[in-house]
């Protein structure tokens, strides 16, 4: 798969966070289709979606976690949520860290 970009990446929680624009990539609330070279344009959103797919399919193969939002959501709402995950993954690492601690000390 061709390089891609996350826009934010919390390396060590392996989360990855995508803010997507409503126009480009398609959103269910604000898309637009433009009329003028209407089929160029249909093709080039609909790849744009599908390339999406794939990131987020690499990315999860590779045991990541993946955030995506629509540019229009609130900042607050987007932030909650990924210190959520963050923190998630950092008690399910400190989990993970404490059991091999017992069952090697055992």
């Amino acid at each position: 798969m061709p390089r891609r970009k996350i826009d934010i990446a919390f390396t060590r929680a392996k989360l990855a966070v995508l803010i997507d624009g409503c126009f480009w990539h398609s959103c269910p609330e604000h898309a637009t289709s433009p009329k003028a070279n209407a089929t160029w344009w249909r093709q080039k959103l609909d790849r744009n979606v599908e390339r999406d797919r794939e990131t987020n399919a690499q990315l999860v193969s590779e045991g990541w976690t993946v955030l995506r939002f629509w540019e229009h959501e609130p900042p607050e709402a987007i932030m909650r949520q990924v210190a959520t995950a963050v923190d998630q993954e950092r008690a399910d690492r400190l989990t993970r860290a404490t059991r091999r601690h017992v069952l090697g000390a055992g």
